[in-house]
């Protein structure tokens, strides 16, 4: 079925049936919120829209309804029963004058009501300030600043560019408002993502390094933290960048860097472990000081096996969900399986998700195959329904 001109393609499922207000008021960046509309729907959000008449100055009613596909309200004439039903108030941009009108409880408009209602009823509140540089920079902006979070609210600010502070991402304000939205239903987790390759060095300058962009793991770690989970990564060394919204990121280029920190973290009530690293099975014996001289014939590299990560761990983290990857090549889909499943049972896993390398990025291939603790196994056709397999493990828990 063609899309229309209104719709938009789903991309997500974190605000999927959850009613966000979209505040709008006069910085310039409201002309980015038609994209920022959009990019809300994508992930499932329900719209109300609040213009304060300075915003209307700068994008009209007329735009902003096409991209939300929602009532905008402009007035006190607006229906503002809606907001009884709120999941969250998101201002974008959201000026120095709002700010200060909410922390001393003005009511100057639709959207101070809005706010009020939110801070009443505890509802998640999010801020996202546009201005010049020596506004935000003047230490009033600052107690304000403090003053809003005190009350329970959440300001993001974006970039310094060309003097002035303006507002953060489409992507991470969408991130943000769902992260707000889901962090206290029930089932949320502390959760370690290893993701990206490792090296070991040859010498000062050369090293020994497997394949992993970190793409999947970067999707896994975004999909859960929209999701409300509280996630830290352990990252090798990717070509794909990490999401700017991710809180915690760890940079662990080498398989004894990254244990070290995965055993560190073992300490820290970590309720599940997705191990979606490549991490080196052989490093390099004994690595060269300086840099060995080139164009000196064969060099021949001893190599030793590596600690496995998954074995390592296995008593640390035995009372938490931990996901293993498994990459394969040249085997037959049954025997793929087997090998996932012996996986699981060797490390105590709860679940492997098996791939076979000659079927990733192929069309009509599926992008891996879901083996659980009693062997059964299932097809995951695609990025999407691999994370939501993923969560639903996770939200499970260590017992499932």
């Amino acid at each position: 079925m063609a899309l229309r001109d209104t719709d938009v393609e789903p991309r997500g499922s974190s605000l999927k049936n959850r009613r966000v207000v979209l505040g709008v008021t006069g910085g310039i960046a409201a002309v980015e919120t038609v994209r920022l509309a959009r990019a809300l729907r994508r992930e499932g959000a329900d719209l109300l829209v609040i213009m304060t008449p300075s915003a209307q100055r700068i994008i009209t009613p007329l735009a902003v309804r096409w991209a939300s596909q929602a009532e905008v309200i402009t007035d006190w004439d607006g229906d503002l029963t809606a907001l009884n039903n709120a999941d969250a108030v998101l201002v974008a941009p959201a000026t120095r004058d709002v700010l200060a009108s909410h922390v001393h409880g003005l009511q100057h408009g639709p959207l101070m009501m809005a706010l009020s209602v939110a801070r009443s009823r505890t509802t998640p509140t999010l801020f996202a300030p546009s201005m010049h540089v020596d506004l935000a920079n003047d230490p009033v902006t600052d107690d304000l600043v403090e003053a809003v979070r005190a009350q329970g609210a959440h300001v993001f600010w974006g970039p310094e560019e060309e003097g002035k502070r303006k507002t953060p991402s489409v992507e991470r304000l969408v991130a943000e408002t769902a992260h707000a939205v889901n962090r206290n239903r029930p089932n949320r987790r502390n959760v370690v993502v290893t993701l990206g390759a490792t090296r070991s060095a040859i010498d000062d300058v050369r090293h020994v390094q497997n394949t992993s962009s970190g793409a999947t793991g970067w999707s896994i770690a975004d999909h859960l933290h929209k999701h409300g989970h509280d996630v830290t990564c352990v990252a090798g060394i990717t070509s794909e960048a990490a999401p700017e919204w991710l809180p915690l990121v760890l940079r662990c280029p080498t398989p004894e860097a990254m244990l070290k920190e995965c055993l560190a973290l073992s300490n820290d009530s970590i309720e599940a472990w997705i191990h979606a690293a490549a991490v080196l099975d052989y490093v390099v014996e004994a690595p060269a000081e300086g840099k060995l001289a080139s164009q000196q014939g064969t060099l021949t590299l001893p190599l030793i096996e590596s600690p496995k990560h998954i074995m390592e761990l296995k008593d640390a983290c035995a009372s938490a969900v931990r996901i293993g990857f498994k990459l394969e090549s040249g085997v037959k889909q049954t025997d793929l399986i087997h090998r996932a499943y012996a996986q699981i049972k060797k490390a105590d896993m709860t679940a492997v998700v098996a791939n076979r390398l000659e079927d990733l990025g192929v069309d009509g291939k599926p992008r891996g195959y879901l083996v659980d603790r009693q062997g059964s196994h299932f097809v995951l056709e695609t990025m999407e329904h691999l994370n939501d397999a993923v969560q639903t493990l996770v939200e499970r828990g260590p017992e499932a």
